[in-house]
């Protein structure tokens, strides 16, 4: 990080069949070695699973899975006094939204379905009847970070 000036943040373009940012930001995270043809094509293909099971628009559905995984707060630690202690602090909201998408994509990576396309509409259905791996990570961290309330006090 550095001391002199604030660093410029990249501008980045809606994807083209949706022309949503939100969704563009998940298709360049859900990338590997820079194989966006391959990352696009199954984020839509999920979607139109998506699409096809709740008979809602899939952005829709989409970006409602995203807002029940984003978490609130969160715990980071605290070097105090030559003790650690987990301090509980709020999100920020690109900072949520981050920790949404790597939550769905790491738990939809170890899910057992075939294929990825499979994998991704699932998590991503799970997460949008509030339940499934992604939705438990956001609730482990909230109990977390409850649990730690008493060092609240340690915040800055």
């Amino acid at each position: 990080m550095s001391r002199r000036r604030k660093q410029l943040e990249r501008e980045i373009f809606p994807d083209p069949k949706y022309k949503s940012v939100i969704l563009s930001k998940f298709i360049n995270i859900l990338l590997k070695q820079g194989k966006k043809s391959l990352a696009e094509r199954i984020v839509y293909d999920a979607l139109d699973i998506l699409a096809e099971t709740t008979n809602e628009a899939p952005l829709d559905v989409f970006s409602q899975a995203v807002e029940n995984v984003r978490p609130i707060i969160k715990v980071v630690s605290r070097r105090i006094g030559g003790s650690t202690y987990q301090v509980p602090t709020e999100v920020t909201p690109k900072n949520a939204q981050a920790l949404a998408f790597r939550w769905i994509i790491r738990n939809a990576r170890a899910r057992s379905e075939k294929t990825m396309v499979q994998r991704l509409a699932g998590e991503l259905l799970a997460a949008y009847k509030k339940e499934g791996a992604s939705i438990k990570k956001r609730e482990d961290v909230h109990k977390m970070a409850e649990a730690n309330k008493a060092f609240a006090h340690f915040r800055f």
